[in-house]
């Protein structure tokens, strides 16, 4: 069995950029300490090379009507939200929020998100456009996997998020999948991928969210790959104003044996 695989969480632009002093280029959805987070990946995967076998990262990609960006919905005066809004079913259904697309459809999502009783439906500034720079992957940290690369091995992207009426969070499936849909189905390929390695360290963006979600998927969805998971603590960030949102998920994961660590007193993979 080969030993060390790395699954990174949607380490791009959108969440990572900082922008330069005057907000240049800062990531739509700058997530607090996600540029410093992905250095000290970058630095760690750099001091770690011969001992990965294995890096897999996830790419969020949306159209820029996605259900979670503000130009899918509309209020009585034909208004976007704006970002972080919150829209239930109650909203759709009293007419404060109409989605402009298919609205059976969305509101049949809002309704089973609201029974997982977990995610709020939560507007986000549109964000990881397909194409975009801010769906490319952090410099900073490209050129580590790229360093990576050279000594002959490949790295692998999976895409989620392109079905613009559920959100995906999590790299294993979208939160409500549809049955038509195989794009937001399982990923059993990528399943049958890590297991192969005896650990797999997890890092990525956000922590309060599609770290999380990823993280909450291999535990009910494949609990042999999870016990070989190991978080990297300080390589993800939470959203701020999200910080206590997911702590239930990394408490489940301790209790059932998942790994802590950190770059620091994990430096070296032997």
């Amino acid at each position: 069995m080969k030993k060390n695989a790395v699954l990174i969480i949607d380490p791009q632009n959108s969440f990572c950029n900082p922008g330069d002093a005057a907000g240049n280029n800062r990531g739509s959805l700058f997530v607090e300490g996600a540029d410093k987070d992905m250095k000290r990946l970058a630095k760690w995967i750099d001091n770690n090379s011969q001992e990965i076998d294995f890096i897999g990262v996830t790419l969020d990609m949306h159209q820029p009507n996605d259900i979670a960006h503000p130009s899918f919905w509309q209020d009585k005066q034909g208004n976007f939200p704006a970002p972080f809004t919150v829209i239930t079913s109650k909203d759709v259904e009293n007419g404060t929020w109409t989605p402009r697309f298919d609205p059976a459809t969305c509101l049949a999502y809002l309704r089973e998100l609201e029974k997982q009783g977990e995610f709020p439906h939560v507007i986000w500034p549109a964000h990881c456009i397909i194409g975009s720079e801010g769906a490319a992957i952090y410099e900073p940290l490209m050129q580590s996997i790229i360093k990576w690369t050279e000594q002959g091995k490949f790295f692998q992207t999976v895409a989620k998020g392109t079905y613009p009426f559920t959100e995906h969070f999590g790299a294993f499936h979208a939160q409500i999948p549809d049955p038509k849909r195989p794009e937001t189905q399982l990923n059993h390929n990528l399943i049958k991928t890590l297991e192969q390695y005896q650990n797999v360290y997890l890092a990525g963006e956000a922590k309060s969210h599609c770290v999380a979600n990823s993280l909450k998927q291999v535990l009910n969805e494949a609990p042999s790959l999870a016990s070989k998971f190991i978080i990297i603590e300080d390589c993800m960030s939470n959203v701020t104003g999200f910080e206590t949102l997911a702590d239930p998920i990394y408490e489940k994961a301790r209790k059932m044996g998942v790994r802590f660590t950190s770059t620091a007193s994990e430096s070296s993979l032997k």
